[in-house]
């Protein structure tokens, strides 16, 4: 698995070597001999790699945002969030802002049911690491306003969502605080849309 432009070795970071321990389709674990620039002597890292990912914030022409619950295995729970997914890039190469926006878009459509509607825009949020202490994996933010409906809604099949529903920032903003939202990608999108001035969380 080839590792993101956003993960380089500059200003005194060197791989001295690496070791493949288990790869799949979706992720890679590998053992790596890491000289940094506060330490002379290389330290040794096990880091899981993973593909890069697309979060969404779809929001509707009324200025509420679509969340689904999804089963998730490795915590035994189904659990709210934005829809997120892997970008899925046979060729190795770096994937152009359109080719990840295109890929977001069929995500949005897969999890919800809900696509873009005509006139409506895409706002690229910038990008996060998800769990630096453990993996490389990087998610590229994108809000999608205004979306719609699908006519008809193709869905990827072994999908574990169990519900899609529209939620006010209110609504959003409350689920934060008790806990309901316990979701990484979607903490932090919530947070870059805050900064960035498009929703405003907390009591009023």
């Amino acid at each position: 698995m080839q590792r993101s432009k956003l993960v380089r070795d500059h200003d005194g970071w060197k791989t001295v070597s690496s070791e493949k321990n288990f790869a799949n389709s979706h992720l890679e674990v590998v053992t790596e001999k890491v000289q940094t620039p506060s330490r002379r002597e290389a330290r040794t890292y096990t880091t899981v790699r993973r593909k890069p990912a697309v979060v969404i914030a779809p929001m509707t022409a009324g200025g509420q945002f679509l969340l689904i619950k999804e089963e998730r295995i490795p915590i035994r729970t189904a659990i709210w969030s934005m829809p997120a997914g892997q970008i899925d890039n046979d060729h190795g190469d770096e994937l152009a802002e359109k080719e990840i926006e295109a890929v977001a878009l069929r995500e949005l459509h897969e999890e919800t049911g809900y696509d873009l509607a005509p006139s409506g825009e895409v706002i690229p949020l910038g990008h996060f690491f998800t769990s630096a202490g453990l993996t490389d994996e990087h998610c590229y933010f994108f809000l999608v306003r205004p979306v719609q409906r699908a006519h008809v809604h193709k869905r990827e099949e072994g999908e574990a969502i169990l519900e899609c529903r529209a939620v006010s920032t209110e609504e959003l903003s409350q689920m934060i605080a008790q806990n309901e939202i316990r979701d990484s990608n979607t903490l932090a999108i919530c947070a870059r849309l805050a900064a960035r001035g498009f929703i405003s969380l907390g009591n009023s």
